[in-house]
């Protein structure tokens, strides 16, 4: 069995009272990281934002390939004839990621941890070629204060009130100055990434945690073999825990571990000139973490289509079949053979029924649920990771 891990900063973070108030208002860096978040005008061609890939109506990833998984299982970047390697992880509930850790192997932003912070994670899409493809530093804040950018006038205000800063007397030539005003951009991007929007914990099993709804019978039924027969919840953890000052830890259906599932090289042609991707193992170097990705959080999955690091997977019910059968023959081989789990998956056993249950269970994890209820539910106030 895989050793599990939760830091101690996420406990202690999480820790909630049900009846709490409920989310205060944006403050105004949390207001200007979301401007920056759905700003297009920030992209080589003015044509992507941080929620091109990442937006709410995909549970936080991206909208084109969960609308069409089949044909676009990885994101097109600014420059439409260029795309990644790796399906967009979801942005949502990625605050309560804790850091790193170079002993437990757990933890980190993206696919494989290379980054720490949500602020260091922020970073990266502006200058990658394949994703919003800025040039440098420089020109993703000459963007921002560009005055043809529609948002130009509430950026001038947002960064003189939160930073101080006065963007119409930027000195271009200052590269400190240029990396330092970069750095609040992506700070605040994460503050936003911190806020209810994108951490609500409104789904149908919050509400069944705090004995607000039932689940059916199906959806029981899912829970039971989601926490027995198939084994989830070894690196999904589902259970709330409930502290002695009655407060609650609710669960984040991750335990930021990595594992090599197994999963096919994909044939996509957006994918067809990809190298084989070791994951972990290619990142630090290590041959034994080779072909092992993050274990990802399972909230608002039904949302998120497709699914692996590779986005192999178009729906819920093909990567649970695959769980379920990856040893029956039917599928090819893994693209990393080494480290491959074969202990918690591929030989489940699980019938057609019972792979149907399985999925009825996850779609109780998408958030707006409270649209289905009374609203006498207050969602859990959580003070997020940095």
């Amino acid at each position: 069995m895989k050793k599990k891990f939760l830091g101690k900063a996420v406990l202690s973070s999480m820790m909630v009272l049900m009846g709490a108030t409920s989310a205060m208002a944006l403050t105004g860096q949390e207001k200007l990281g979301q401007m920056l978040y759905f700003d297009k005008y920030l992209s080589l061609n003015h044509n992507q934002s941080c929620a091109s890939c990442h937006h709410p109506a995909a549970g936080w990833a991206d909208p084109l390939n969960a609308a069409m998984p089949d044909v676009y299982p990885v994101s097109l970047g600014s420059d439409r004839n260029l795309n990644g390697c790796r399906n967009a992880p979801p942005s949502g509930y990625a605050a309560f990621t804790p850091l790193f850790d170079n002993q437990m192997l757990a933890g980190g932003q993206f696919w494989d941890g290379r980054a720490d912070t949500l602020k260091d994670q922020a970073k990266g899409p502006f200058l990658n070629p394949v994703e919003m493809g800025m040039p440098d530093e420089a020109a993703v804040i000459a963007a921002i204060a560009d005055r043809n950018n529609p948002k130009s006038r509430a950026y001038q205000t947002f960064f003189r009130q939160v930073y101080g800063v006065n963007l119409s007397k930027i000195d271009y030539t200052n590269n400190a100055l240029i990396l330092d005003l970069y750095d609040k951009v992506a700070e605040a991007i994460g503050s936003f990434e911190q806020t209810k929007r994108l951490t609500s914990f409104t789904s149908k099993y919050d509400y069944y945690l705090a004995g607000m709804t039932t689940l059916s019978d199906q959806e029981m039924a899912g829970l039971a073999l989601f926490e027995g027969k198939g084994g989830c919840n070894a690196c999904h953890p589902s259970a709330a825990q409930v502290n002695t000052d009655a407060t609650i830890t609710p669960p984040l259906f991750t335990d930021f571990t990595y594992d090599n599932l197994g999963v096919p090289k994909s044939s996509n042609v957006l994918l067809t000139d990809c190298p084989t991707d070791l994951g972990l193992g290619g990142r630090i170097n290590d041959p034994a973490q080779d072909g092992k990705f993050k274990v990802s959080s399972l909230r608002n999955v039904e949302m998120s289509a497709p699914y692996a690091h590779n986005g192999y997977f178009a729906t819920l019910a093909d990567i649970v079949h695959f769980y379920n059968t990856r040893e029956d023959g039917t599928w090819p081989g893994p693209e990393v053979a080494a480290n491959v789990n074969y202990n918690e998956l591929g030989n489940l056993g699980l019938t057609v029924q019972e792979e149907a249950d399985l999925v009825a269970f996850l779609q109780t994890l998408t958030d707006g649920f409270e649209d289905k209820m009374p609203r006498n539910f207050v969602p859990p106030s959580i003070t997020p990771l940095p």
